[in-house]
């Protein structure tokens, strides 16, 4: 069992940048990959990126992939997702998601998310 709270959304304009956190609840927050996935209005909720139980391999979506990047803190049980380079495409609620053992890129495989944070990027 986790608890996860997302913070950081904001406006941006384009091109620029954005950190969002992920802080988690629980005693076996070790034992969990980690995900961010983002849903925009009218759109179905897509994966964005994913991070294994030590940090050490992380996944991306093909539109974020080289602006995006995923890390991992355990000690402090947060995840964070930092966001360079930022387009209007980018604009979404942002989601947390934590699963048992190993990552996926299918949201019907994660049992826990956060509340959403939204970021609007201007153009």
């Amino acid at each position: 069992q986790v608890q996860l709270v997302e913070s950081g959304g904001g406006l941006v304009q384009a091109g620029g940048s954005l950190r969002l956190s992920c802080a988690a609840s629980g005693r076996t927050f070790r034992n969990y990959a980690m995900a961010w996935f983002r849903q925009a209005p009218g759109k179905e909720r897509e994966f964005v990126s994913a991070i294994n139980l030590n940090g050490i391999n992380t996944y991306y979506a093909d539109s974020v992939k080289g602006r995006f990047t995923i890390s991992r803190d355990n000690g402090k049980s947060m995840v964070t997702l930092q966001m360079d380079s930022l387009k209007p495409q980018d604009t979404a609620v942002y989601y947390c998601a934590a699963r048992n053992w190993i990552y996926s890129t299918y949201e019907s495989a994660y049992d826990y998310w956060g509340q959403g944070t939204q970021v609007t990027v201007s153009s």
